[in-house]
């Protein structure tokens, strides 16, 4: 027998786990924002058309989500702290398979809301731990890189959604529910022991700090904060209006309206990944500005745009931008707050925590809006545009600088 069997070098297995984490993180994000979240758009329809519930009450159940999210950010770093990293996310994906299986019964529209909100409650809390639990065991030179890659998960299942959710209708719509209990079952189950243990030192020691110390942080670091908000407010318009627009506003029908989800979806699969490689080679806030200056351009274009053709290119640009702003203010957070984790991830919860807020507060603002101007959906997506360079300024302005 020969002696020359395969064996791997301490440095292959050092790879190995770091991208066994990242694949932990994907399949959360894909788990508790792409499917929790946006496999409910496509069945909004569904759910009317088989008078589950009344439109206004389809709304709610929207929204619904949205709140649970803000709560889960609130909360993700106390249950954390009580259950540590990596119980809690695991928790955190069997709340969201449950959500799944019990929306397939419409007992009541409080059975359903609950279970709506709880969804988004373990979206908010993945969206607030699930970096902080893998990044510090990535090596410094591919963390952004590694944020993209973990934050993929969202734009997955953005593109998922307006595939795999009208394949499962063609059984029936509990079965569709129970069809998407089955995927986050399964990403629960594949990603179960691939977490990186709280125990487990970061990979630079350096980079570690006390948690148990207060965090206080250059009153500048607000900035940051106010641009993530701005940024996360403009993606609502186009994330809530964009089928809608072509497929009444437009005219263009339902079918094509779907299409154009599908396009949007692309682009969320293409964002984090190039956002996050962006990061790593031209560095965090150059990348931030050329990304915003871009998506606000891109919106106005959609604002005046009447070419389909068009329309579908600018869909897919402006789709890199919700998922893919998140692994890039991570990486501006991590840029601006140095050598702390401690410090990074309480700034990261913040940070979350506002851009919940901001998601939530523009939902109903843009709707408030888009009623007062009789269903001018051009005009959701020119405040949008204009949400996006009052961030571009604001940044432009902040005294904060990158500290290498």
């Amino acid at each position: 027998m020969s002696n020359h069997s395969r064996s791997f070098t301490p440095a292959q297995i050092d790879r190995i786990q770091v991208w066994r984490y990242i694949f932990a993180g994907l399949c959360a994000g894909l788990d508790s924002i792409g499917l929790a979240r946006f496999a409910f758009t496509p069945l909004i329809p569904e759910l009317i058309r088989e008078h589950w519930f009344s439109t206004s009450a389809v709304i709610y159940l929207g929204a619904a989500n949205l709140a649970g999210y803000l709560v889960g950010a609130l909360t993700g770093r106390p249950i954390a702290s009580r259950l540590n990293n990596e119980h809690t996310l695991r928790l955190m994906m069997l709340i969201i398979t449950a959500a799944f299986l019990a929306c397939a019964t419409p007992l009541s529209f409080a059975w359903y809301f609950g279970w709506r909100f709880m969804s988004g409650v373990a979206g908010g809390v993945v969206m607030v731990l699930v970096a902080a639990t893998v990044l510090p065991h990535v090596p410094k030179a591919r963390k952004g890189t590694a944020s993209g890659a973990i934050f993929l998960g969202l734009g997955l299942g953005i593109a998922g959604s307006g595939t795999i959710v009208p394949l499962l209708l063609n059984f029936g719509l509990s079965q569709t529910w129970i069809g998407l209990a089955v995927v986050s079952a399964m990403l629960t189950a594949v990603s179960w022991f691939a977490w990186p243990s709280s125990k487990l030192s970061p990979v630079s020691a350096a980079e570690d700090s006390d948690p148990r110390a207060p965090a206080h942080f250059d009153p500048h670091i607000g900035i940051l904060y106010a641009q993530y908000a701005l940024m996360a407010a403009g993606v609502v318009a186009p994330m809530v209006f964009l089928v809608d627009f072509i497929a009444r506003g437009l005219g263009a029908g339902t079918y094509v309206g779907s299409m154009f989800w599908i396009w949007y979806g692309i682009g969320a699969i293409v964002g984090p990944p190039l956002y996050g490689f962006l990061a790593d080679r031209i560095g965090p806030r150059p990348t931030v500005r050329v990304v915003v200056l871009i998506q606000s351009l891109v919106l106005a274009g959609i604002y005046v745009a009447d070419s389909q053709l068009l329309l579908a290119v600018l869909t897919v640009v402006i789709g890199t931008f919700a998922p893919g702003i998140v692994p890039l203010m991570l990486a501006r957070v991590r840029e601006s707050i140095p050598h702390d984790v401690h410090k990074q991830n309480v700034a990261w919860s913040r940070a979350t925590i506002l851009s919940a807020a901001a998601m939530a507060i523009a939902g109903y603002a843009f709707s408030a809006l888009f009623n007062a101007s009789g269903g001018n959906h051009r005009l959701q997506f020119l405040t949008a545009a204009l949400l996006l360079v009052v961030a571009l300024f604001g940044d432009l302005g902040n005294p904060l600088r990158a500290r290498r």
